[in-house]
This record gives C-alpha cells, structure tokens and sequence, in this order.
C-alpha cells in the first residue's frame, strides 16, 4: 500500500500539517499559561499588599491583634480564600476559617505575606490557603482549560480539512498520471493506438502531449518497420526474378549469352548492388558511425561534377540542366564526395518527374554561417499529403512502385542522412503542377578544422 504515490502523498501531506499545527498549538499554549499566569500572578500580589495594608491598618489602631478575628472572617467571606493570621512569635491568633486560633505555625506552610508596623518592625504574617491547595476549578484553570480546548479542536478541524484537500488533490494531481500508466502498460503489450487526454497545459498536461507524440511516432515507426519489410521483399524480387529467369534460360539452353543479354544480367546485379549499398549506407548513418572525409571545399567545382554526369541524359530527354551560382559563394567543409552524391540522387530524382522541355536549376546562396544550395525543377510537383514523407526511407508516393516513376525510395532518404552528418538540414517546397525544390545547407569552411576522416 505504501508504494502508491497517493498514499506516500497523502501521508507526508498530514504529517507535515499535524507536525506544523502542533508546534504551533503548544506554542500557543505555553505562551498562553505563562502571560495568564504573569497575569494572575500580578494580581494575586496585588490581593496581597491589599490584606497587608488592612490588616497593618488594624494594628496601627489597635495596637495589638485583640479583636482581629471578625475582620478576618468578614475577609475570607469576600475573597473566598481561608486566611490565617500570626504573630511575630508564630502563635496563631486569627483564623478565617475558626480552627486554629492558638496553635502554632507548620513548618511545610508556603511563604507568608509579612506585617509591617509604622517602624518597620515585623508584627506579624498572613497566611492565605496555608492548610491545601486552591479549588482544583478554579477560573484560572477554567480560562487555560478552555484556551487548550479550543485549541485542540482548532487543530482537528484544521487536519481533517487538510486531509480532505489532500485527498482531493492527490487525486486531480495523480489520475492523469495513472492514466499515462495505463496507456504506457497497453502500449507495452503491443496497443500502439493508445492515447491519454490533455485536460491542462500544466506540467502533466505537457507530460500527456509527449507521450502522445511519442505514441505518435512509435506507431509510425513500427508501420514504416512494417512497410519496409514489404518493400525490401519487393524491391529485391523484381531484380533476382529477372536474374533466376535468364540464368535458367541459359542453363536450359533457351538463350544464348548474347552481349545484350549480359548487359540486362548486368543491370539487374547492380540494382541490387545499389540497393544493398543504399541500405548499409543508411545502416551506417543510423548507427552514427558514417565516416567523413571533410576539409575545405568550392561548392561550384562540386555541382558541376554532379551535374555533368547527368548531361547527356537530361538532353535525351529534352531537358534543360543548368546552375547558378554566385561568383562570392564561400567554400564550405565538407566531404565531397558524399555532398556529390547529395546532388547525384537530388538531380536524379528532379529528372525521373520532369516531363520533356522542362527545366532543372541548381543555385545557392550564402545565409549566415551555411551555405544553402536548392535543386529546382518544373515537373509534376508533390501532393500536400505526402511532402512530410518524402524523406522517409523506401516512401514512394505511387503506391504501384513502378521503375518508371522512381527507385527504390532510398535516395532522399540519403540525402537526409548525409545533410544532417554535415551539421545541415534538408527541406522540400513543391506544388503539384509546377515542380519541386530541394534545398538543403551546408557550413561556412571560415575558420573550421581541417583534420580529415572526421566522424559525422
């Protein structure tokens, strides 16, 4: 029971509020009785002087303390206390009370009120409830009985509505948390649909948004895990089906090896080679364990190698590739070979959507501390729906994942990587009908290392 986090709650919420109001209760207390006490003292004192002056007044008329038994009485009656008159000697020579008139004084009596004649000279003393203690009740004990009773319940009451509160908010504070945990234990056995409600935008509630984000993502993630098997599995068939075909064909003596007929064995190897580099490239990048050659590069000189070797093909498909780059653009640091392939699969991917006599523009600017280099072209553009996919690896936005609309769907997914390794970020603009940008950035080469083989 006490590894419930309300019981933990509610039980220090009560000890701490019992511990307070208790050391709060016996202070008052105590300074209560000691002023009333002061008080009573003070005016017990004053009762005192009060009986010295008249009983000293008597004896200055008098002359002795004949005759004193009925002032003493009629003093008993009004004060209500037994009042017992003594001698210099300690003899006994009026008592309130009646009994002792002519005994001597005990010994285990409390200290006198002593009598004072004109002179100075000691006539005698008085002794007030010399014989017993004062009535058990009486209204100094009742005041301090009924300030200490009030108390006590003030303390009561003050507890149990902290225990109410405490309750209450315990509750309010912990049912979003126990409802995270039931989700979080639904999740566990595999529910990824599972979500919490966001009733504030305190700490809990920002605690309900993460975890329905992250319950976001791990549903994404395991349905891209999911697709992805789907997708290697069709990926690499369509290549080894080919390569099983012709390879049985010429076991049977069906085909002869022929040049072409090696040139499409060939082409059907590579893909696969392509394929399983692409994913061990991705594997690498995953892993933060890709390797980067980097150092103080021209960005012109790198775009131009790129786009050089897609020249001829953009002409057969009657496409125009041209770039534009400022004459000032600063060197970046970079691994160059791994940002030409950026702009190998970035060019590739503008050629496999642009229609004949569209355009392909490569350009860059310098912004800030990076180098921002965008691939634009005039194709058939991206559907709204799938621009936040486009970066996800084996995402085709044609669901028939047909060769003649793209590849594997792995090429923007390393460019990504590869951006991001380089300290950059990578981003798409397009609109269906009037092309795509590609635009990812690169740091500034001022004033960075130069030490090669740099891990990303």
């Amino acid at each position: 029971m006490l590894r419930s986090l309300r019981v933990r709650l509610f039980l220090i919420f009560v000890a701490l509020i019992i511990a307070t109001l208790g050391a709060v209760a016996l202070f008052a207390s105590r300074t209560t009785s000691h002023e009333f006490r002061r008080y009573v003292d003070y005016g017990g004192g004053l009762r005192q002087r009060r009986l010295a002056a008249m009983l000293a007044v008597y004896y200055h008329q008098a002359g002795r303390w004949e005759g004193v038994q009925s002032l003493l009485e009629q003093i008993g009656q009004l004060s209500g206390e037994r009042i017992i008159l003594a001698d210099e000697t300690g003899l006994i020579v009026a008592d309130s009370g009646g009994k002792l008139v002519g005994q001597r004084v005990r010994p285990n009596w409390p200290r006198p009120v002593v009598l004072l004649d004109a002179a100075g000279w000691t006539v005698g003393s008085a002794y007030i409830n010399p014989t017993g203690p004062p009535p058990p009740e009486g209204p100094e004990q009742s005041f301090l009985a009924s300030v200490n009773r009030s108390l006590g319940l003030a303390v009561v009451a003050v507890v149990a509505a902290a225990a109410v509160a405490t309750l209450l908010l315990s509750r309010h504070i912990l049912a979003p948390v126990e409802a995270l945990t039931a989700a979080a234990r639904r999740m566990e056995r595999g529910d990824l649909t599972q979500r919490v409600q966001v009733q504030s935008d305190d700490e809990i509630g920002q605690l309900a948004h993460a975890f329905n984000a992250m319950a976001d993502g791990l549903a994404r993630t395991e349905e891209l895990r999911r697709q992805m098997v789907g997708d290697v599995a069709h990926e690499l068939r369509t290549p080894l089906a080919n390569l099983r075909g012709y390879l049985e064909a010429l076991r049977d003596g069906v085909l002869e090896p022929e040049p072409q007929l090696m040139a499409s064995l060939h082409e059907e190897a590579m893909l696969l080679t392509r394929l399983v580099d692409d994913l061990q490239e991705l594997a690498l990048a995953d892993a933060g364990q890709l390797k980067l050659a980097r150092h103080e590069a021209g960005l012109p000189e790198i775009v131009r190698q790129a786009a050089a070797g897609f020249e001829h093909e953009a002409t057969a498909k009657g496409l125009s590739l041209r770039t534009e780059l400022p004459a000032d653009l600063p060197c970046v640091y970079v691994d160059a070979q791994r940002i030409g392939q950026v702009l190998r699969n970035l060019i590739e991917n503008a050629l496999a959507h642009t229609p004949a006599g569209g355009e392909i523009t490569i350009f860059a600017r310098r912004v800030g501390a990076h180098v921002e280099v965008s691939v634009r072209d005039t194709g058939t553009g991206i559907a709204p729906e799938h621009l936040p996919y486009v970066f996800e690896r084996f995402y085709r936005a044609d669901p028939s994942r047909a060769r003649s609309t793209g590849g594997a769907g792995l090429g923007l997914t390393i460019v990504k990587k590869l951006v991001e390794a380089h300290g950059g970020e990578a981003r798409v603009e397009s609109e269906p009908g009037k092309g795509s940008t590609f635009t990812f950035t690169l740091p500034v080469a001022d004033g960075a290392p130069g030490e090669p083989n740099q891990e990303g």
